[in-house]
């Protein structure tokens, strides 16, 4: 009875950092008539995404079109006005701002035929119908994605206008409303652009996918298969938090839901393991930012990136795997390090569930994930494929009573499902003004040069630059709209150094995810002090050490693309690999001060030096990297017998 007390005040607990902390999870709450309307738009909303595909989606304009109405009216139906109204009622306001979120794309809907025929000539009623949705947006970016995403778009809105008195390289013709607003929200080069379009069709699907899985208790499972497998260990809890992390990525795109999510039961464990509470906060941090880095689902972003590189989305899962195993084995390292360090114990074996036991009481619920990386390596479409494993994660949770899913809890799904993609389209609709204003004012390659310029043209430097710009972006703005302008801006300045266009894109990818977790401002790490107790700056500070690969591993794929699957031989890979591994046991070992023994600080310069020569793939930096590696072990291991 008291473990079940703990487990639901750690969960109240979570819930309370997710709100803090996710903005997407700061809702209101209705009641009656209300909760009622608001659940029957969200589940109209998912049943039209099912239906289109099913049946085929509709025209590119008009399925994006359908998509954000549903996605305003509900954004201003649940996100209020202002933090101080009731959570139970809805103000007069946002029920204005509502109906017209939804009546400014049927606009388009229904003048759809006239629009294409006038072929971008825009009328009056127009302009003010396109003025009214471009503002709704942004309103609703303010209130769902945050100030700083709102800030950047203002920035680029007024760019467009001020081109005449810009200095420079950054000067151009100016824009007029009407150009304006009719290449934003009249094309499908603005707001209803690829961002939009890629949140319509397959990001929708894997969300509702995400919520179907979780309601069938795939989190919990996860957990505790983690716990079977490492909980014992030294320092259990905290590889339990790097494995249970690791599985939530797959169907979690947020690194703040996915902290609350495990971190609610993984962090509470590290603490009454020894753990600092900066440092069980950290690991959760770092274990939950990696999530979005890990195949097959990943984040929001990684369905972009296969758009704005043309390639299918099973190259870009490819490409992430390599990087993906060594982050994890990275913050692994430094957990284990730190557990060997401070000698603590894992978790009596017979306080632990058995993997057996999970695996045949639940393991049927792991079928869908498998099934959906199969049917992506096998040709099948994202969107295809989604729609599958939806199906069959229902199915499946019917095989054992235990894991059976209600027909109401299927409904409550499609609820859920819409509910989760609002923050994604509502980013991807104000991101597409953004791509809008650079398509149409050509700034993107000028600020490409710009960087090109301030590094000398130079590769190293310019990743530097292009890291810094990732880094700050991802401070407040989240991943999917990080990437898109990330890569608009900073990407094309290491394509014009010869960079392959993958490498380039997840290079900017990996460092708008890692911001989560770079102080000052670092959600994940502060959700997680919010469960911990722990200092929020130092949990970051803890973090970043933890999650150091993602500092390194972008600049050595950069410069090896063998790492991300470009022209990579099975030998070369192979070598590249285990090296890079080794490498990420110097680093590691530097960070936290311990390999064999405790390290002096020579010793510690001579693990990181030793760790970056071998990450970067190559025989003449492997062999003095190794070298140096062996030197180190050799004189710890020599000392700690010495010391008994």
């Amino acid at each position: 009875m008291a473990l079940d007390k703990n487990t639901a005040s750690d969960e109240a607990l979570a819930q309370d950092v997710l709100k803090k902390y996710d903005r997407e999870s700061d809702t209101m709450e209705y009641k009656g008539f209300m909760a009622k309307l608001v659940s029957a738009i969200a589940i109209t909303f998912s049943i039209f995404q099912l239906y289109t595909a099913f049946f085929g989606v509709l025209d590119a304009q008009l399925q994006r079109a359908v998509h954000l109405g549903f996605a305003l009216a509900l954004s201003y139906l649940l996100y209020p006005t202002c933090k101080s109204w009731s959570r139970h009622k809805l103000h007069p306001l946002d029920a204005i701002l509502a109906v017209l979120g939804a009546a400014s794309p049927a606009y388009i809907v229904i003048m759809y035929r006239e629009l294409a025929f006038r072929a971008g000539i825009i009328n009056s009623v127009d302009l003010v119908i396109g003025v009214l949705g471009v503002l709704l947006v942004i309103e609703a970016t303010r209130r769902v994605v945050g100030l700083p995403m709102v800030i950047v778009v203002l920035a680029f809105l007024t760019y467009a206008f001020a081109g005449p008195y810009m200095p420079g390289v950054l000067s151009h013709r100016g824009l007029t409303p009407n150009q304006l607003i009719g290449h934003l929200y009249f094309t499908t080069e603005g707001i209803f652009g690829i961002p939009l379009g890629v949140s319509s069709t397959f990001i929708f699907l894997f969300i509702l996918f995400g919520a179907y899985l979780e309601c069938t208790g795939l989190g919990k499972f996860f957990i505790d298969i983690a716990n079977a497998i490492a909980g014992w260990a030294s320092g259990g809890p905290a590889k339990v938090a790097v494995i249970s992390s690791a599985f939530m990525g797959t169907v979690s795109g947020s690194s703040v839901a996915n902290v609350a999510g495990t971190g609610s039961f993984t962090i509470p464990m590290m603490k009454k393991l020894g753990y600092r509470k900066e440092f069980a906060g950290a690991v959760e941090a770092a274990s939950s930012t990696g999530g979005q880095l890990m195949p097959p689902v990943m984040g929001a972003a990684a369905f972009l990136m296969a758009e704005f590189v043309g390639v299918p989305y099973i190259e870009v899962v490819e490409a992430a795997i390599i990087p993906a195993v060594l982050y994890f084995a990275g913050v692994w390292l430094g957990v284990h390090l730190e557990a060997k360090r401070t000698n603590l114990k894992g978790i009596p074996r017979d306080q632990l569930p058995k993997a057996w036991v999970i695996f045949k009481e639940r393991g049927h619920l792991a079928i869908p994930l498998i099934v959906i990386v199969y049917l992506l390596v096998t040709g099948y479409t994202p969107m295809r494929a989604a729609l599958v494993a939806i199906v069959l994660s229902i199915a499946v949770s019917c095989l054992r009573k235990n894991t059976r899913i209600s027909v109401k809890d299927v409904v409550k799904g499609l609820e859920s499902g819409a509910k989760g993609v609002l923050g994604v389209a509502i980013a991807c609709a104000s991101a597409g003004i953004i791509i809008g204003v650079v398509t149409k004012t050509g700034v993107g390659l000028k600020l490409a040069s710009g960087l090109l310029a301030l590094s000398g043209g130079y590769l190293l430097p310019t990743m530097f630059f292009t890291m810094i710009t990732s880094l700050v972006l991802g401070m407040g703005v989240p991943t999917t709209a990080n990437y898109v302008i990330t890569s608009t801006i900073a990407a094309p300045a290491l394509l014009q150094l010869g960079v392959p266009t993958l490498a380039a894109h997840m290079f900017v990818f990996y460092f708008g995810i890692i911001a989560d977790v770079t102080p000052p401002v670092a959600l994940a790490a502060y959700a997680a002090s919010g469960i911990s107790g722990g200092k929020p700056l130092m949990t970051g500070v803890n973090a970043s050490k933890l999650a150091i690969a993602a500092f390194i591993i972008p600049y050595v794929f950069v410069m090896s693309p063998e790492l991300l699957m470009i022209n990579a031989t099975a030998g070369g890979l192979l070598m590249a690999v285990v090296t890079a591994i080794l490498g990420m046991v110097g680093v590691s070992s530097s960070l936290i001060g311990y390999l064999a023994d405790k390290s002096t600080m020579l010793e510690r310069v001579m693990q990181f030096v030793s760790g970056i020569l071998m990450i970067i793939p190559g025989t003449l930096t492997d062999i003095p990297g190794f070298i140096l590696f062996l030197i180190v072990v050799f004189l710890q291991t020599r000392r700690r017998k010495q010391q008994g």
